[in-house]
């Protein structure tokens, strides 16, 4: 897909909800407009649900935005921050914003819009009663009628089956439960009334299961099911006009989620996607997607007038001179304004915006060299209009969101002339987050203002409202003020403008272990988001731990500049655990918060205010004095960085330079989280690894997933990989074999070093696997059987063969003293000390 669509897809985006506030404002080409004008002759409305970011199918979405025209939208109840991430150490909330800047990514290319409920993503769940312990479902239920009545579907298309509890993710299972219910409530006066006061009761028309193959267990079954009651519809479809195809389109929409591996291969053929038919408002409307609905203007009173224009506007529409179209495009706009509905009206209006805008090449930005400001900047904002047309157009004025008058200017923008001018102003609100993020949640569920629920992102912290006349029309064109700055290798990149506090403070760790009671140096970072800075600076943290100084003086000159202060830090005698606060006073104000960046090529640079919180863990941990350990990393995770905290020498070692490398000199070599699912070339190092400990060495692979396996086995010895796992990181846990070597050299593990677990026990365990490898652990859910692929050990030649799918990855960057006990005795495995 060229880059140009990509461009059209963003502007599309924002005729709506603000979707992305950092980008370039674009014009369509003669060819996009026409599509444009297909799409403003369209009033039909989808919305897509389903749990996570990546659940979408993306070329339901796009057949629904590009072929039916439709208003589309994708609702994902959570923002993604329990899963994983395969190109950097975001995790948690950082990974969720990380989710949903892809998302809107994909949106921009598909033609869809996003949105979210307040639901966390806490991880994997096996049952939706399971979820619905955690989530608040009164509050997600709440979100998601919230969203139907503000989109206002015609159609609600499900990615998951509410009839399948327990057979697949939880929340999967939840998201279509929830959709079903919303179907009726959104229309039901009685139900979460105080959505009522700014909008209206809505009822869908109808609602489907976008079922596949995948549903009915296999490809056969599928093939001899009934499929009386599903809509076919082939996806395959091209777009001449844009020079591309649905599947196309699809396919790199899909590929947006990298940090979740997804990129996806393109398919240019005829496919097949199915609906079921699950519920209809009216007993008279049929499977067939849009059958019973009007999608004409003359659903909306005073609309018929508008469609019999815009109908003679596409069919008189000159490609070679779009302009001809402007004064119908004008008058269009008038006849809009008439029309009864507020829903359509506002929709449309914002698209007629874009069109005409494109027609005349009219370039409105606003654009500050500020990323990050704080409230004692001033910052200088440059406001751009410049009339690419022969066309009359007249700028009455603008006027920035923190004004409370416009600045008039009344002047004719003339053909390709640039007009600039700047305005200086300081940015008095107050630091601003994520707003889903900027009070801590409720377990489950976040907190959110009832007018910021559903919201994909943040709204711009300040936009430009331009006040234009064309052809004697008056219009208003709102613009954000992003940030803008150019670099020699990229050219112009835009990003959105951040508030943030004074300073940022941060501690260099997320966890700092305490092998014994020696003190340990503690750094912590206080970098000046302004120019003079004078504040001090304390670590807290609970009683029976002592720091030393107790207050340091900061003093800064410049903005960006940082001050290092080391913290002595001194552990109690016994296993302890405590939260590292750092706080800056600065004058009557204490920083508590970081300030990080979430920056990839694929988004926008996402600017996160956080809590700079640390953990530190005092250990009853025993290692051997042979402490070097090779790492060959997967997927990525922050395990070498924790085993560095309590004392071990970690190389990372890349895979094909492990011919180069003595592997006899280390105690362990250890293989990073999905090393067999993201790198091709494991299979031909296989042997050399096997090798490595059938020669006395002590090889440990961490947990990989069932699909998608560089190797055809993962072991010297035959085993099997399954999806089997236990999400309950409370599950209990027995000790098969108690006198293993695993379980008692050098430290002697019992059930309590499973206590303190975080999000699960562990995930993808072998279910079958030679008998030579010993199972130590068995666990289960509740109601499920046990399983017993979690640990298991083999003696491999001279040394040992370990595979385990518990999550130290989630675990010992969390401080959980047991995965750091039992960690410690599967490197020291074959020692002889």
């Amino acid at each position: 897909m060229g880059f140009k669509y990509l461009l059209f897809c963003l502007f599309l985006l924002s005729t709506t909800a603000t979707q992305l506030t950092a980008q370039k404002p674009v014009q369509y080409d003669a060819s996009e407009t026409y599509v444009a004008l297909q799409k403003l002759n369209t009033l039909f409305s989808v919305l897509y649900v389903a749990a996570h970011p990546d659940d979408e199918n993306q070329r339901i979405i796009s057949y629904c935005a590009n072929t039916l025209h439709a208003n589309t939208a994708y609702l994902s109840l959570t923002r993604g921050g329990g899963g994983q991430n395969l190109i950097g150490k975001e995790i948690g909330p950082l990974l969720g914003v990380l989710r949903s800047q892809e998302l809107l990514g994909a949106r921009s290319i598909d033609g869809g819009q996003q949105y979210f409920s307040r639901a966390i993503d806490f991880g994997y769940s096996k049952h939706p009663d399971e979820t619905f312990t955690f989530w608040n479902k009164d509050k997600v239920t709440s979100d998601v009628v919230r969203i139907i009545r503000e989109h206002r579907p015609d159609v609600i298309i499900n990615r998951f089956d509410h009839r399948s509890p327990g057979k697949t993710h939880g929340h999967h299972t939840a998201s279509a439960m929830l959709s079903i219910e919303a179907f009726d409530l959104s229309n039901d006066a009685d139900q979460y009334p105080e959505h009522l006061e700014t909008l209206s009761l809505w009822q869908p028309s109808k609602i489907y299961f976008n079922t596949s193959w995948w549903f009915y267990g296999s490809r056969d079954k599928f093939a001899e099911a009934d499929k009386t009651n599903l809509t076919t519809i082939d996806i395959g479809g091209y777009y001449p006009l844009l020079g591309i195809s649905n599947n196309e389109i699809a396919a790199q929409a899909r590929s947006m989620h990298k940090c979740q591996g997804f990129g996806s291969g393109t398919s240019r053929s005829s496919r097949q996607e199915y609906l079921e038919l699950i519920k209809t408002a009216d007993p008279t409307l049929t499977k067939e997607i849009t059958q019973g609905i009007n999608t004409t203007w003359s659903r909306v009173p005073n609309g018929e007038p508008v469609g019999q224009l815009l109908q003679r506007i596409i069919e008189d529409y000159d490609f070679k001179k779009p302009t001809e179209s402007l004064s119908d495009l004008v008058s269009l706009y008038t006849l809009i304004e008439q029309t009864g509905d507020p829903y359509w009206r506002n929709i449309k209006l914002q698209e007629l915006q874009h069109i005409i805008q494109s027609v005349t090449g009219l370039y409105l930005e606003s654009t500050t060299e500020t990323q990050i400001a704080t409230a004692k900047d001033s910052i200088e904002v440059k406001i751009e209009a410049t009339n690419r047309s022969d066309q009359a157009i007249v700028l009455h004025s603008y006027k920035l969101s923190n004004q409370k008058t416009p600045v008039n200017q009344n002047v004719e923008l003339g053909l390709t002339q640039e007009n600039v001018w700047y305005e200086s102003l300081t940015l008095t609100r107050n630091p601003s987050n994520h707003y889903w993020l900027n009070d801590k949640a409720e377990y489950g569920t976040y907190f959110a203002d009832q007018e910021q629920i559903g919201k994909p992102q943040n709204s711009p912290h300040l936009t430009v409202d331009f006040n234009v006349s064309i052809l004697g029309k008056q219009m208003t064109f709102t613009r954000p003020v992003v940030s803008m700055d150019v670099f020699p290798d990229k050219g112009e990149v835009y990003n959105p403008l951040a508030l943030s506090p004074l300073a940022s403070v941060s501690l260099v760790d997320d966890v700092y272990i305490f092998a014994d009671d020696r003190s340990q140096d503690i750094v912590v970072n206080v970098e000046s988001m302004t120019d003079n800075l004078v504040g001090s600076l304390s670590l807290d943290m609970d009683s029976g731990w002592k720091v030393d100084p107790a207050r340091v003086e900061i003093s800064i000159d410049k903005k960006n500049q940082s001050q290092r202060v080391t913290f002595s830090v001194t552990p109690p005698a016994q296993q302890s655990k405590t939260s590292l606060t750092p706080t800056l006073s600065v004058g009557n104000e204490d920083i508590t918060t970081q300030v990080s960046t979430v920056q990839y090529d694929h988004i926008p640079t996402q600017v996160v205010v956080h809590e700079a919180q640390a953990s530190a863990v005092r250990l009853q941990i025993k290692t051997l004095e042979n402490k070097k350990v090779a790492y060959l990393m997967g997927a990525g995770d922050q395990v070498p960085d924790c085993l560095e905290y309590i004392g071990y020498t970690v190389d990372i070692i890349e895979l094909d330079q492990i011919n180069q490398v003595d592997l006899s000199q280390y105690q362990a070599v250890i293989l990073g989280i999905r090393i067999y699912n993201v790198n091709e070339k494991i299979e031909a190092y296989q042997d050399l690894l096997f090798d490595y400990a059938a020669n006395g060495g002590n090889l440990i692979t961490q947990y990989n997933t069932s699909r998608r396996l560089k190797a055809k086995s993962l072991a010297p010895v035959p085993l099997e990989l399954s999806r089997d796992r236990v999400s309950d990181e409370t599950a209990v846990v027995t000790l098969l074999d108690p006198d293993h070597p695993a379980m008692v050299k050098p430290n002697n593990i019992t059930t309590q070093d499973f206590d303190g677990w975080v999000q699960e026990r562990g995930l993808y365990f072998p279910d079958e696997y030679d008998e030579s490898l010993v199972p130590l652990l068995k666990m289960a859910d509740k109601g499920e059987t046990d399983k017993y692929g979690s640990l298991l050990v083999m003696q491999h030649g001279e040394g040992y063969f370990v595979y385990t799918g518990l999550s130290f990855f989630r675990e010992l960057p969390a401080g959980v003293p047991g995965a750091y006990r039992l960690m410690a005795n599967l490197i020291s495995l074959g020692s002889q000390e």
